[in-house]
């Protein structure tokens, strides 16, 4: 190979001058640096807020505004069926006499008990262990040069988003702070429609193809014969797996550093592992790389810290996120952009389409673009995170796939995965992850009818009232997902 083959190459931004893109510094800023408003984390409390997970009305969106249509409280309601009959006893079962036996025809006991049998859903394949919040993302200047996404193009617009993090390998009740890759999920709100991004801490995967995906997967999760290792891939068949697929060494040597046990989520770095394109108005393409740089800095735990937490606080994660944000102190991370122009695709001596390999910054630089700042936990974990269903095809005009194998792998997968998970193939009307109101669905013509109760409660009981005779008022549980109608 000749000597030019081997001299640094220089990236050149095409976003706004020919000034080159030097690492560590945005070619995206003005001379002035007021492009970026808050270059350091915002002090805990700065953002007023009230007690309580509910902190209106400082952290409330258009999405959060839409959701209170759907959150409902236990006061006030009559005690009904599930189609909005009032009834006035759903303690006793309906019997043939004083002591006979109960009657089929006790419609009232079918429906509660049908409904309890089915109100939990199957856990996720990968990534059953995770937690989110809301918040917002707002960019720093207008992209619109580069990209046609409209919450990409208003420095004043502030995007709703909703963000879930989670380990991999592990079941929903395995604990956070095992060695493992984490999820980086960002759903955002956007006035085009929802889009997602689907990523991890690390900037790259294991496998180059989706045809690889589930033989890597089952590698991972515990041995069949006594599913065993929980929450740690550290065993026998996925070694094993690693020795066949030399392409798995990048990102195990990623998963064996400090990137494998985050301090916490609000330290942690997250990719879009692929490479996307970017496209303006005029139809220019320009390759892309998504990142999220916190704010707060990178930390991680050693291995002695996670042995014993996972022992003493198997929660550790999520309740560090769910404190933090409940006092004020909101994590933040800035939204990053590697950008190469299509021409260039070529111009490098690694496949910028290959989910195996990174981008080096020093070649291209991260650009900083905006911000996002997690400012409200979720009412109720289970309809807002368990039931939440990212996917990598869920994107918005402006930004489009490459030829990543793995990522037009992945387009399929979720879809697929979720319709099992999620009951049918209507499961984007769930409140929690639809699209803004204000958009309709083209696909309505049959409609299940999703109405989820997002309740923050501190009991989960029938409350008793006696006026005369006995009345009950519904305080619904907090998994349920087919709550009574307020009319």
């Amino acid at each position: 190979m000749s000597e030019k083959h081997h001299k640094p190459q220089t990236h050149q931004s095409t976003v706004h001058d020919d000034r080159e893109a030097k690492p560590g510094l945005d070619s995206l800023a003005p001379n002035d640096q007021n492009w970026r408003p808050t270059p350091h984390p915002t002090a805990p409390g700065e953002e007023p807020t009230a007690p309580g997970s509910i902190k209106a009305p400082d952290t409330h969106n258009d999405k959060l505004d839409a959701l209170d249509d759907h959150r409902k409280g236990g006061e006030d309601f009559a005690l009904t069926t599930n189609q909005g009959v009032r009834i006035a006893d759903d303690q006793n079962s309906l019997r043939a006499g004083k002591r006979g036996p109960t009657l089929l025809e006790d419609f009232i006991l079918r429906e509660k008990i049908t409904h309890f049998d089915h109100e939990r859903i199957p856990e996720r394949i990968v990534h059953a262990r995770g937690s989110a919040a809301h918040g917002y993302f707002q960019p720093y200047s207008n992209l619109s040069d580069i990209t046609k996404a409209d919450f990409l193009s208003d420095p004043e617009k502030k995007t709703p988003v909703f963000v879930r993090f989670s380990t991999v390998q592990g079941g929903a009740g395995s604990a956070d702070t095992v060695r493992d890759i984490r999820g980086f999920a960002t759903k955002f709100y956007t006035d085009e429609g929802i889009f997602d991004l689907v990523g991890n801490n690390t900037p790259i995967f294991f496998i180059q193809d989706a045809l690889k995906f589930p033989d890597f997967v089952h590698a991972v999760k515990p041995e069949p014969h006594w599913a065993v290792p929980q929450g740690q891939s550290a065993h026998d068949t996925f070694w094993d797996y690693v020795s066949l697929q030399p392409e798995t060494l990048h990102n195990v040597m990623w998963a064996m550093s400090d990137r494998g046990l985050p301090r916490s989520y609000r330290t942690m770095e997250g990719f879009g592992i692929h490479t996307f394109r970017l496209i303006n108005a005029e139809g220019k393409a320009t390759f892309v790389r998504f990142h999220w740089k916190p704010l707060a800095g990178k930390a991680s735990l050693v291995w002695d810290e996670s042995q014993k937490l996972t022992g003493r606080d198997p929660d550790f994660h999520r309740r560090d996120l769910w404190e933090a944000i409940e006092a004020g102190d909101f994590p933040e991370y800035e939204l990053g952009l590697q950008l190469i122009p299509e021409e260039d695709e070529f111009a490098y001596d690694f496949d910028l389409l290959d989910p195996t390999k990174l981008i080096p910054e020093a070649l291209v630089p991260v650009q900083r673009v905006g911000k996002m700042v997690l400012n409200r936990n979720p009412d109720n974990f289970f309809a807002e995170n368990e039931q939440a269903a990212f996917h990598p095809g869920h994107i918005v005009p402006g930004i489009d796939f490459s030829n990543d194998p793995l990522l037009q792998g992945r387009l399929f997968s979720y879809t697929d995965t979720q319709i099992s998970r999620l009951g049918g193939p209507n499961f984007h009307e769930i409140p929690s992850i639809s699209p803004p109101a204000r958009i309709i669905i083209s696909n309505a013509t049959v409609c299940i009818g999703w109405i989820l109760i997002l309740i923050r409660q501190t009991m989960n009981l029938t409350q008793l009232t006696i006026t005369g005779r006995e009345k009950r008022l519904r305080q619904p549980s907090a998994g349920d997902s087919n709550p009574t109608p307020s009319g």
